[in-house]
Formats: structure tokens, C-alpha cells, sequence
């Protein structure tokens, strides 16, 4: 009976133990860091990145996710920077049917995620998380922070659910559950930002119900210093334009006659656009209106002196349906729909800094973003806008106004047909009106420039005074450093 009740001591004096030297390290207040989790391609999360350096130039911060593209050069070297690689699941997992395969890979990214954030990094003041994903973010992070005394601070850029039901279907099952789950966890955030005013009004409201001890706050995306407009900066001559954009397109375009011809034209208009290749955004869209410009916009108008210029659209992006959009651009291309000497689209992923400079290069960017949750905003403006770029936008969701302007730094769409009516009376290439003329809302040149000069003042918002104002006193984190 002794032996058997030491044996069962022994048993558990030895669990204790174990249980107290595994149990993670706590925050204890010496440092005031921060960490900030992309459950994703850390290069392809812009507003975390800034998130990222915002934190970096006060204290130390340690960014933690999957590193498959480039960061911001200023960030990347940052010295108060710590990287914290997320590890993919092993390749025989990756190579497994779905119904194997998927299963699995949730279960590494769960051991994995759990593990970094408990044992793998410094215990910190705060964890910033972006949501989505919330699946499993939002239940570890929840976990982890109540493990090591840590403040739990949810970027709502989006909802998870809302973004899956666009691709499943609203009925389906899964959907109901996400929704389920996202809400639970998302009320266990000590502290909230939202994107926009409607997210935040949503927020407080079922079935999100975020606490009245929750503070809420709206952060709106605003450019970094990376993005600015060509007349902000002296490298950069505005009559050598063509080149500019061969040499940034270089590597995407190499050897493409029809895009070199193009530059060399300068009646030629540059669109941009940024994309994910996800199904929220419908490029469908954009062929259509390019195919509809050609085909009822006439080359030369004598009664009106319209003209229709040629156009070179910049897709720029990675994603799972970049290879589908592009089989259906050289169909077009092929059937003469999309004539080379007249219009070609070409697809790009850039570095940062040269997809910064194209957008402060090009003539107008096409956003085809269209909100799944209609309350979160679309990044990619905000940087055109920092560059000085006015836009053509899908503009049927209710946030859509907190962001552009109709008539004042930008343009709304909702069809093809709208779309292309937009390219063939801002891209006029009669003589420009000046700025202020009294030329009527709408009616030829002009136009465009007014637009511009909107985007012009957007330009002059920027993210780190939005940062200092709205985030900063909820980390309690220093004035910036001055070795920053």
C-alpha cells in the first residue's frame, strides 16, 4: 500500500513538474514588444507589413508567418525587426489527395502555429493578429495570449466566413459553422480594429456583439511613404515615361513587340490593377469592357474630335486563377477581339518599389475588388491613390464611398458596359483641359485630370499619422526611436 501510494506521488509530483517547466514563459512588462501573425504570405499582407514597421520604429517586433515573398526594403532591414518563419507542412503532405492531404495540413498548422506562439518566440505586451484567416488564428491566438498574459489585438480586414461563401456557396454547411466559430473567438479580442466605419458599426452588433470592454477603434488603410506620386519625386523625367515603364516591366515582358510598340506611342493610356486572382474579384469584368471599348468606341469621331487611344493594361499579382485569365486573354487576342497594335493586357508580379513607381507612371487604375462582407475596403486603391492615381472601381458595396469619391478622385462601375463607357471618356486623348475648367461633369477632356488632382490630395494622407493617432496609444508602446 506504501509502495503503490509513493509510486502515485511520484507520478504526479513528476507531472507537476513537467507541467510547470512546459508551461509557457509569461509576459512580465520589461519590453514593450509586439507580435504581429500573417497566417499567410508575409510580402503579400501590405497593411500588416506597415503595421510591422509602425511597431519597429518605437520598440522591437517580432513578425511571424510564411516568407515566400519580398517585404518592404525598409522593413526587411529593419534592425528592431524579428523574422519568425512559419514552416509549411512537408512536401508528402502537400502531395496527398485533398481528403488525406487537407486534414493534415490543418493539423500541422495548428502544431505549428501553437507551438511558435507558446514556445518558440519571447513573450510579448501584445499580439496583433489579422482576421481573416480566422480559422485557426483566432482560437490559438485566443488560447496563447490567455497562457502567456498577453494582449490579444484583432485587425478585422475582412470576415472569413463571408469570403468562403463566395467561394462555396452561401448554403453550404461550412459556411454556418465559420461564421459560428469567427464570431465566438473574434469576442475575445482585448482590443479591435476595423478598416472602415461600417465594419466597426458591424462589429458592435450581432452577431459579432463585441463587448462594451472591448475597445474598438477604425483604422483606414492610408499609403505608405513607398507610394508617392511622380511630381513628388526629382528621379524621375516625365517625358521618358515609356521607358520607365519598359525597364519596370522588363522581366515580364521581355521581347514583346507588342508592348514595346505600344510604349513607344504616346497617345498610348496605362491601366493598372492589382489582384489576388481570387474569386472576389471578377476580371471577367475587364475583358469584357476592353473587349466592348474596341469594338463600339470609334477610332477617330469627327463630329465629337474623339479619338480612341491605345491601352497597355498592367495586371500585377499572383493567385490560383492568374492561369485561367490568361488562357482567356490570348483566346481574345487570338480572335482579334483584343487587336495587339491597339490593346494588350499582360499580367506581372513586381517588387513593391517598382509596382509603387508603376502606379505613379500609369494614367488611371481599374479596381475590381467587390467586398464580400461590403463593409472592407480595397488596399490596392489606397496605394494608387498614394501614388497620385485615379480610379475606375466596382463600386456596389456600402463601404465603397468611405474610400472613393464619385467624381472627385475616382469612378464607380458595377457592369462591362459602365466600365467601358469610363475608358472611352477619361481615356479622350483630345487636348487636356486644365484643371478647374468649366468644361460639364463627365463631358470629355478634363475630366481626368480633375480626378487626379483628387487622388493627388488622397496622396497626402498617410499611413504612419493615421498609425501614430489610432493605434499607438492602444500598444502604450514610445515615442518613435531616434536611431529609427
Amino acid at each position: 500500500m506504501f509502495v503503490a501510494s509513493s509510486l502515485i506521488g511520484a507520478v504526479l509530483l513528476g507531472a507537476a513538474v513537467v507541467l510547470v517547466l512546459a508551461w509557457p514563459r509569461r509576459y512580465r512588462g520589461r519590453m514593450p514588444t509586439v507580435q504581429v501573425l500573417v497566417l499567410g504570405d508575409v510580402g503579400r499582407s501590405p497593411r500588416m507589413q506597415y503595421h510591422a514597421l509602425s511597431i519597429a520604429q518605437r520598440g522591437h517586433v517580432q513578425l511571424i508567418g510564411y516568407y515566400e515573398s519580398d517585404l518592404l526594403d525598409e522593413l526587411d532591414r529593419h534592425p528592431r525587426l524579428t523574422k519568425v518563419p512559419l514552416s509549411p507542412a512537408p512536401a508528402f503532405v502537400r502531395k496527398l489527395p485533398f481528403i488525406i492531404g487537407g486534414p493534415l495540413k490543418v493539423i500541422w498548422q495548428v502544431l505549428d502555429l501553437f507551438l511558435t506562439l507558446a514556445y518558440r518566440t519571447r513573450p510579448v505586451r501584445w499580439l496583433l493578429v489579422q482576421n481573416p484567416p480566422s480559422i485557426p488564428t483566432l482560437a490559438i491566438a485566443a488560447l496563447v495570449v490567455g497562457l502567456r498574459g498577453t494582449g490579444l489585438l484583432i485587425d478585422w480586414h475582412n470576415y472569413g466566413w463571408s469570403i468562403l461563401a463566395g467561394t462555396c456557396g452561401p448554403k453550404h454547411p461550412f459556411v454556418g459553422v465559420a461564421k459560428s466559430y469567427e464570431t465566438v473567438f473574434g469576442r475575445l479580442g482585448d482590443a479591435h480594429l476595423a478598416v472602415t466605419a461600417a465594419m466597426a458599426a458591424q462589429l458592435r452588433k450581432a452577431p459579432y456583439s463585441l463587448p462594451p470592454s472591448a475597445k474598438l477603434s477604425v483604422l483606414h488603410d492610408r499609403p505608405a511613404d513607398l507610394f508617392q506620386p511622380v511630381n513628388a519625386s526629382s528621379t524621375f523625367p516625365p517625358k521618358h515615361r515609356g521607358l520607365e515603364i519598359a525597364r519596370i516591366l522588363a522581366d515580364a515582358c521581355k521581347d514583346d513587340v507588342a508592348v514595346g510598340v505600344l510604349l513607344a506611342n504616346r497617345d498610348t493610356k496605362v491601366l493598372v490593377s492589382s489582384t489576388s486572382w481570387t474569386p472576389d474579384e471578377d476580371f471577367q469584368l475587364l475583358l469584357d469592357a476592353l473587349v466592348q471599348y474596341v469594338r463600339d468606341v470609334p477610332a477617330a469621331d469627327p463630329k465629337t474630335g474623339r479619338t480612341r487611344p491605345p491601352i497597355l493594361a498592367v495586371i500585377t499579382g499572383k493567385g490560383p486563377q492568374k492561369a485561367m485569365y490568361e488562357r482567356k486573354l490570348a483566346r481574345l487576342a487570338a480572335d482579334g477581339q483584343l487587336p495587339p497594335a491597339e490593346i494588350a493586357v499582360r499580367t506581372a508580379f513586381l517588387p513593391m518599389s517598382d509596382y509603387a513607381r508603376l502606379l505613379a507612371l500609369a494614367d488611371l487604375g481599374v479596381c475590381l475588388h467587390m467586398s464580400s462582407s461590403g463593409v472592407d475596403l480595397p488596399m490596392k486603391v489606397v496605394d494608387m491613390f498614394g501614388a497620385g492615381l485615379p480610379v475606375a472601381a466596382y463600386s456596389a458595396y456600402d463601404s465603397f464611398g468611405e474610400l472613393v469619391r464619385e467624381g472627385e478622385n475616382g469612378r464607380g462601375f458595377t457592369t462591362s458596359e459602365e466600365l467601358a463607357a469610363l475608358f472611352a471618356r477619361l481615356l479622350d486623348t483630345r487636348a487636356r483641359g486644365t484643371v478647374g475648367n468649366e468644361i460639364g461633369d463627365g463631358d470629355g477632356p478634363g475630366e481626368l485630370d480633375r480626378l487626379r488632382q483628387g487622388a493627388l490630395h488622397e496622396s497626402t494622407l498617410r499611413w504612419q499619422e493615421e498609425w501614430d493617432r489610432v493605434v499607438a496609444p492602444i500598444l502604450g508602446l514610445p515615442e518613435p526611436r531616434k536611431d529609427t
